[in-house]
């Protein structure tokens, strides 16, 4: 083996943080340190690892396959020594999770507080995030996302599904009548997402797609927005659910929804040789079963 494991750990971080600079500002050490490892690398194995420029260093195609056969490498070893160090015990570090807002403030935030109570030597950090992410790229352990998933090199643990509900307040229904069909949403304000276009294909029979005349970028904001009268809006049950059942929202056009599994199906993603496996299987073991979902 012609590099050193703690040369490689550099490069990573420098991959990571964007640049030299941020690498060593992030460790804590000397810029120069970090160049002569990376340089090291590099001389080893006879090629550039990364292109460098007074305003970015970036990766080349030989640089990039070798950095992710790396990182995949002392994910490897660091999974292999936590397991020998730690077993009997109960997990211990830092847990990074990413969640759409909405999931964190609805279904996250309850289990918080016993979470911490079974595993208190894990430390927990929520990240929001509405669209999907790079893990890596975001220092993410586990991101929960609904919806279909596109990166078929993640692990995905599904948890549950939430199905989509057509809803509105009585305070608009009583202002605007109620919505019996379809075609009826035509004259209807109808709340939808600015950024995710997708969102706007509503599962109902002989309306699919949907324009919207109000938008924001987040499903609790326009949860907040139907719950204040504002229009008609496309809602996971999670979201919704508990609203329905106190009559602070209406379920409408109930004989015309589609069943949209893909866009139900709630998951948990991360890399399976992940450093963090033990917290993340920990997490999403004690999640699961207490998450409000179908």
């Amino acid at each position: 083996m012609k590099t050193r494991s703690d040369d490689l750990e550099l490069l990573l971080c420098v991959v990571d943080s964007g640049g030299f600079s941020a690498a060593a500002e992030v460790l804590n050490i000397q810029v120069a340190r970090v160049s002569r490892a990376v340089s090291k690398i590099e001389r080893q194995l006879g090629v550039n690892i990364l292109t460098r420029t007074t305003r970015r260093t970036e990766l080349t195609d030989e640089g990039r396959k070798f950095v992710n056969s790396v990182r995949s490498a002392l994910q490897s070893i660091q999974v292999a020594e936590d397991d020998i160090i730690t077993r009997g015990a109960l997990p211990a570090g830092r847990l990074r999770i990413n969640a759409a807002s909405p999931f964190i403030f609805h279904q996250l935030i309850p289990l918080i507080q016993p979470f911490k109570l079974a595993y208190p030597d894990i430390e927990l950090e929520l990240r929001s995030n509405e669209g999907f992410i790079d893990l890596i790229e975001n220092r993410t352990d586990v991101a929960i996302r609904i919806g279909k998933l596109e990166d078929s090199t993640l692990h995905a643990k599904v948890l549950g599904r939430s199905p989509l509900h057509i809803v509105a307040s009585p305070e608009y229904i009583a202002r605007r009548g109620m919505a019996r069909h379809p075609q009826d949403l035509k004259h209807h304000d109808i709340i939808g997402f600015s950024d995710i276009k997708s969102l706007n294909k509503w599962p109902i029979k002989g309306s699919e797609v949907v324009v919207p005349t109000l938008t924001a970028s987040n499903g609790e904001t326009i949860r907040q927005l139907a719950l204040s009268g504002n229009g008609i809006a496309c809602l996971s049950g999670f979201m919704v659910d508990a609203d329905i059942a106190s009559g602070a929202l209406i379920a409408l056009l109930n004989p015309y929804r589609l069943l949209n599994i893909d866009r139900e199906k709630v998951n948990a993603v991360y890399y399976k040789s992940s450093p963090a496996a033990k917290r993340i299987s920990a997490f999403i073991d004690f999640i699961k079963p207490q998450l409000q979902l179908e």
